[in-house]
């Protein structure tokens, strides 16, 4: 991996742990994504894992084209503890590909650099692992190399005027000082302090 790339499999393999700790009857709790309990969270996950796979392969079309704000909830199947590792693995070995990388590619309708993309699927993976770990009330440690890959997309996307703020929402403040996870959570539109 080149200077500005790096391996989605250590961040793809704790949320894969982060799901498999999570048990049936906390699948309707709530999560700090409004309106998502945490089976539509883990839905989401397993969707933007294909859209991810798909846009690091060039490989357009509607898993690529699918706007993440559908009228729907996303949601599990009765064999999401099988499809969601091994979505997330796909997602990790095809961004293993430099050609990945470059170029353009689409995910959620819209057409970004690959470099973009992969930035974009580290902040979801990232974020959304932290959601899941926190109403789950499980350890989270993101891996390093996404974690500030997360970071630089979502303070990136504070500096930009047509945004008016952050991209999932307003920007809670954090000290500067705080853990590099919390700055991220905070440029997420999320206070790191949510409990359920």
């Amino acid at each position: 991996m080149s200077d500005n790339t790096f391996d989605f499999g250590p961040q793809t393999r704790v949320i894969a742990r982060l799901a498999e700790g999570i048990p049936d009857e906390r699948l309707g709790d709530g999560t700090p994504c409004p309106d998502y309990a945490v089976r539509h969270l883990l839905g989401h996950v397993l969707g933007l894992s294909v859209a991810f796979r798909d846009a690091a392969r060039k490989d357009l079309g509607a898993t690529t084209d699918t706007s993440p704000t559908l009228a729907t909830l996303p949601d599990i199947g009765a064999d999401w503890r099988a499809e969601l590792p091994e979505a997330l693995d796909g997602l990790a070995e095809a961004w293993r590909d430099p050609a990945a990388w470059t170029g353009m590619t689409r995910a959620g309708g819209v057409d970004l650099p690959g470099a973009v993309a992969a930035a974009v699927a580290a902040d979801e993976l990232v974020i959304h692992g932290w959601d899941l770990a926190t109403v789950t009330g499980q350890p989270y440690a993101p891996d390093p190399a996404a974690l500030q890959a997360s970071y630089d997309f979502l303070l990136a996307a504070t500096q930009d005027p047509t945004r008016g703020g952050g991209i999932f929402g307003p920007v809670v403040p954090v000290p500067e000082d705080a853990p590099l996870l919390e700055r991220a959570v905070g440029l997420s539109g999320r206070d790191p302090g949510w409990k359920p």
